[in-house]
């Protein structure tokens, strides 16, 4: 099997992106292994960042500790020392051997092991602009510099995405408008158009606007073709997340890939590409 690392469709070419890491569903989340897998294959792969106690960001989703890791209690109340100390859950909640990362030791990583040229780690910022303190950037901006060239910083609070590109020169963003206002004024009023418009005056920088495939695709049946205007813009739009490849998703990806999205996030790539290999 060839690595899943993107889709060719009508001369357009959409990015498999592997979600916390994952190459296949079984795989935990978040494990330096794939993660390193990934960036040396050239793939597009998504990590989440929380902020902890010493005024860094740790490699996890959730703001509190119980269900991803051996500890308890908040990240944002635990020092750096005993978050490297605790093991990851796999998929069944048992332990794992794989211990948290810290951002800073996740990029010492790809700096030790460059990764390909046409890799992209995605980080996505799981919390506010008020969360962030001068340190917090400070600390942002000096680990993730070295390897800032195959980085991208997204959020759905693009002052704290623009707070933090701005700590480090060459890093990217990008833009998630599917939370908040954002999300409850298009789901109380179904306008596409305004939705997405605002979306890109809200992040003229960002290089990706993260769209819920659901979003693309109920604008799509609405009549309302809401990634042209992302293009227009020059910009690219990834899709997420199709949690299984089966009989009911691969529609939605036919379609998706008619629509030319520029990536899908999927926790099976494999899945993705053995499904579209012919």
């Amino acid at each position: 099997m060839s690595d899943p690392l993107y889709l060719e469709r009508d001369g357009h070419r959409t990015s498999i992106k592997w979600h916390r890491g994952r190459r296949k569903p079984i795989d935990p989340v978040f494990t330096g292994s794939r993660i390193l897998e990934a960036m040396r294959l050239g793939a597009s792969v998504e990590v989440d960042l929380v902020i902890h106690a010493d005024h860094g960001c740790a490699i996890l989703h959730n703001f509190a500790l119980d269900a991803e890791t051996t500890g308890t209690g908040l990240v944002r109340e635990t020092p750096a020392s005993v978050l490297r100390e605790l093991n990851l859950r796999g998929n069944d909640g048992q332990p794992i051997a794989d211990k948290v990362m810290l951002l800073e030791d996740l990029c010492a990583l790809l700096s030790k092991e460059k990764p390909h040229p046409d890799a992209l780690l995605q980080l996505d910022f799981k919390e506010g602009h008020a969360a962030l303190t001068p340190s917090i950037v400070a600390n942002f901006g000096a680990s993730v510099a070295p390897v800032a060239d195959y980085l991208i910083l997204s959020g759905g609070d693009f002052d704290a995405i623009g707070m933090l590109t701005n700590s480090a020169p060459k890093l990217r963003s990008g833009y998630d408008p599917c939370y908040g206002e954002s999300l409850a004024k298009l789901q109380a009023t179904g306008d596409y158009q305004t939705f997405i418009s605002e979306a890109l005056a809200t992040a003229p920088d960002a290089d990706m606007i993260y769209l819920a495939y659901e979003i693309v695709l109920a604008a799509d049946k609405s009549g309302f073709d809401i990634v042209a205007p992302i293009h227009a813009a020059g910009k690219r739009i990834d899709a997420w997340t199709i949690r299984q490849v089966d009989s009911s998703t691969i529609p939605l990806i036919e379609r998706l890939l008619a629509l030319k999205v520029d990536q899908i996030t999927t926790d099976d790539p494999e899945g993705l590409a053995a499904a579209f290999a012919s």
